[in-house]
């Protein structure tokens, strides 16, 4: 008898937060910011498991402890309040009250228990919350008007020069899951968590501790890998959503589809993360760090982040200068245990570096590469099996504009 292999199938839809079963979302202006929409919410018809990984900066904001402490009681929640323009950090117990008179604010506006809503705040650090503005904010939110992902991804913006969104299905016991995601972030990204906030939007049935399993896996592998300006945040957090409203069997790490949806889930959280590297603030071009050959993969994703992180390596790029020196100079300075002498780098197409010695290149075709709005460097280590990529952008006169004057 033939064995016919069963075939994952993944597509990339035109969806969003709100394409899972279950899931609204929307976004009003409540006067935080002088025009822009800047209060959000996700909201599920029914309870969602709910995992989440968060900053590991230690002064952690207020609404992320809130947060923190909501999921621990039950595994899940129903809804989640983002506002942007104040971050809600360094403001004491003030903070810390005005974070749980949000979350109870929408869980009466909601009618469900405030333990079952989620809060996180973006912004200007320092500063006391607008209490009466958000209260009037949430009292309108959920009126037709101001209800659409759209809203929501524009409401939780903060220096981003667009929205960021992605929406893929995957096939689960033949019945069609759906994963969706938003999220913001410009500038104070770097790996281990940043200024970033991510939603991830599931109809999945899926077990606690293999959801935030595969989340952390999956973090580790995207939104780990990515670096704007090398400053770490106080908020900021990734959390999914996963209601069980596609009726799938219960997901977990024996089910014979489960690989199916952690693909999903990273293609998601890969997406979200190139688009946040991609908008770096004053950033021009996408830069994609791949490490190849290293001895383990904990070796090649510190090289890759190292390049990466390079504030000279940036400047190169936006330069469009092939100085594959500074490339060498920060794989040399990643702390890990590699053969100089046997390493390969490559901008593009063009070898630069083979052996560790300069290889003979076209200088003009280098800079014509690095004209390109996306941007790969590979580099060859020569050691052994395991590989790593780690995203970021240029840097560029624009982003001391911008930080200059962010408070003003």
């Amino acid at each position: 008898m033939q064995v016919v292999e069963k075939k994952s199938v993944m597509t990339k839809i035109d969806g969003n937060i709100t394409t899972p079963i279950g899931f609204q979302a929307g976004g009003i202006h409540c006067g935080i910011k002088r025009k822009r929409l800047d209060l959000g919410y996700i909201y599920s018809t029914v309870p969602a498991i709910t995992a989440g990984v968060y900053t590991t900066n230690l002064f952690q904001a207020p609404p992320l402890k809130v947060t923190q402490d909501s999921i621990e009681k039950e595994k899940k929640i129903q809804a989640v309040l983002v506002n942007s323009g104040n971050a809600n950090a360094c403001t004491g117990d003030q903070g810390l009250q005005d974070a749980i008179k949000m979350q109870s604010l929408f869980a009466k506006k909601l009618d469900i228990p405030d333990h079952y809503v989620a809060v996180t705040s973006t912004g200007v650090i320092g500063v006391h919350l607008p209490m009466e503005k958000i209260e009037s904010g949430i009292n309108e939110i959920l009126h037709d008007d101001y209800v659409g992902a759209t809203q929501f991804e524009q409401a939780i913006l903060t220096t981003d020069t667009g929205v960021k969104n992605i929406c893929v299905q995957v096939v689960i016991d033949g019945k069609t899951v759906t994963i969706g995601g938003a999220a913001k972030g410009s500038g104070m990204i770097h790996p281990n968590m940043a200024t970033m906030l991510a939603f991830i939007t599931t109809d999945a049935a899926i077990a606690y501790e293999d959801l935030s399993a595969a989340l952390k896996e999956v973090t580790n592998q995207t939104f780990n890998m990515i670096t704007v300006d090398g400053d770490t945040s106080t908020n900021d957090m990734v959390l999914v959503m996963a209601n069980g409203e596609a009726k799938n069997n219960m997901l977990t790490k024996d089910h014979p589809d489960w690989t199916t949806f952690v693909d999903g889930l990273k293609v998601v959280s890969e997406s979200l993360a190139k688009q946040i590297a991609r908008d770096g603030e004053g950033a021009t071009k996408l830069i994609e760090v791949q490490v190849n050959h290293a001895n383990s993969e904990e070796v090649a994703r510190a090289v890759s982040k190292s390049v990466i992180s390079s504030n000279l390596v940036k400047t190169a790029i936006y330069g469009t200068d092939a100085n594959w020196g500074r490339i060498i100079c920060a794989v040399g300075y990643s702390g890990q245990p590699i053969n100089p002498e046997q390493i390969t780098v490559q901008m593009g197409p063009i070898t630069v570096v083979e052996k560790g010695l300069p290889y003979s290149f076209d200088e003009e075709e280098a800079k014509a590469y690095l004209q390109n709005e996306n941007v790969q460097i590979f580099i060859d280590l020569h050691q052994g099996e395991s590989s790593a990529t780690a995203w970021g952008c240029d840097l560029t006169y624009d982003y001391v504009k911008i930080n200059a004057s962010y408070r003003t």
